[in-house]
């Protein structure tokens, strides 16, 4: 059964793997994919507008799912994400997109973790309690259908903080 999920990228970097992503039918779709020319203009009224677009996008979704990319764990809005999704006890889970092709037939680059840029109260990084999944597969075609075919269980299983 599809999810309604919050799906957090880097959008320069991997937009063509989360709409790859987007199209294996698990994602019950509840609004338009926004452009780029529409994130610009969203990030052009300043912080807190971007904070009032995300809170609107994230409310009502089952889960917030974070696809990892090369550049993913250096971006503000992504880390902000996490954050937000954590303070407000959505579940949660990653997944490495940088084995799917991009448009230009290219690989992505391995990313650094972003969980662990990202700290409960406490002082302990997410990535002690977040599963960043990295799909198995030789080529694109494989990494693919591993996302594919565990997408649903993945989101399913995906941390929700309870504390």
């Amino acid at each position: 059964m599809a999810k309604k999920v919050f799906l957090s990228f880097h959008y320069d970097g991997d937009v063509t793997r989360c709409q790859r992503i987007r199209n294996i039918g698990a994602i019950e779709e509840d609004r338009e994919e926004v452009s780029a020319q529409r994130w610009e203009a969203i990030k052009g009224e300043g912080d807190q507008a971007v904070k009032n677009w995300i809170a609107r996008e994230m409310a009502g979704k089952d889960a917030v799912v974070v696809l990892v990319g090369g550049g993913t764990a250096s971006r503000k809005w992504v880390k902000y994400e996490i954050e937000k999704a954590w303070k407000d006890k959505k579940p949660l889970v990653g997944i490495r997109v940088h084995g799917m092709l991009d448009l230009q037939g290219n690989k992505g680059t391995y990313g650094d973790d972003p969980f662990g840029k990202v700290f409960d109260s406490d002082g302990t990084p997410l990535s002690r309690y977040v599963t960043l999944h990295n799909p198995s597969g030789g080529d694109s075609k494989a990494v693919y259908a591993t996302i594919r075919d565990n997408f649903e269980s993945w989101v399913n299983g995906a941390v929700k903080r309870s504390w």
